[in-house]
């Protein structure tokens, strides 16, 4: 894949949680919230590639959590799992801006494959471990970032920064979406330490002769592009 697909599940049922986690950890890596305030929180962050939300949950509906999102402008896919399964609570939730709706109980293998095509159908998953953009050549399984055939000196996370970005050209990625993405909610790194990174990234891509164009965009983020798209 890409990068390492970022999914989260929003279940307050922690044994069913657990179980889906399991089954879907071999192909993302997830983060897991139990109730509507959390998921939202975490949601609104618009660091993950896909959600997997259940409808009734203690604090804040699963629907109220979506429409919250959605007004927000943030876009990733949800995949909604739960009880209702009436014809009209499956409209309302695709209505409210759900991408898929699975019913319980449900059968693993299902929840995989729609996972998996969800996933597919927004680019966060695919069969191949190399991504490029320009000359700028990425193998995620490797580990390994090349330009025009000759390796690029990467350090800690640098190479996880790049691969990101170079994930989503074109797109304006704000300095607290990498932050999230790669240190996590949690961290007590400053956020400023996005900017380092970048600045090295920077350094070692020009180091090279790349002629991607990686730019800040002041107060909203940061912007990669092939030469030809600038």
């Amino acid at each position: 894949m890409p990068t390492t697909a970022k999914v989260l599940v929003v279940e307050d049922e922690r044994e069913l949680s657990a179980d889906i986690v399991e089954l879907i950890k071999p192909i993302c890596e997830v983060t897991t919230a139990y109730d509507g305030e959390q998921g939202e929180f975490l949601a609104s962050q618009d660091v993950f590639d896909a959600i997997i939300l259940d409808l009734m949950l203690p604090g804040e509906s699963g629907l109220d959590l979506l429409l919250h999102i959605r007004s927000q402008g943030v876009k990733t896919p949800v995949l909604i799992l739960t009880a209702k399964d009436t014809i009209a609570d499956k409209l309302r939730g695709f209505n409210d801006g759900a991408d898929d709706y699975v019913t319980k109980p449900f059968h693993r293998e299902e929840l995989l494959a729609r996972m998996k095509a969800l996933l597919k159908r927004t680019g966060h998953l695919n069969d191949s471990d190399t991504i490029s953009l320009g000359q700028l050549e990425i193998n995620t399984s490797k580990h390994l970032a090349t330009f025009n055939g000759d390796p690029l000196t990467l350090k800690g996370r640098e190479f996880d920064l790049l691969a990101y970005l170079v994930a989503n050209p074109g797109t304006i990625i704000t300095k607290e979406q990498i932050f999230n993405r790669l240190w996590g909610f949690d961290s007590e790194t400053s956020l400023s330490v996005v900017e380092v990174y970048m600045s090295n990234l920077r350094k070692e891509l020009k180091h090279a002769g790349s002629d991607l164009s990686l730019r800040t965009i002041r107060n909203a983020g940061y912007i990669v592009e092939a030469p030809d798209e600038q």
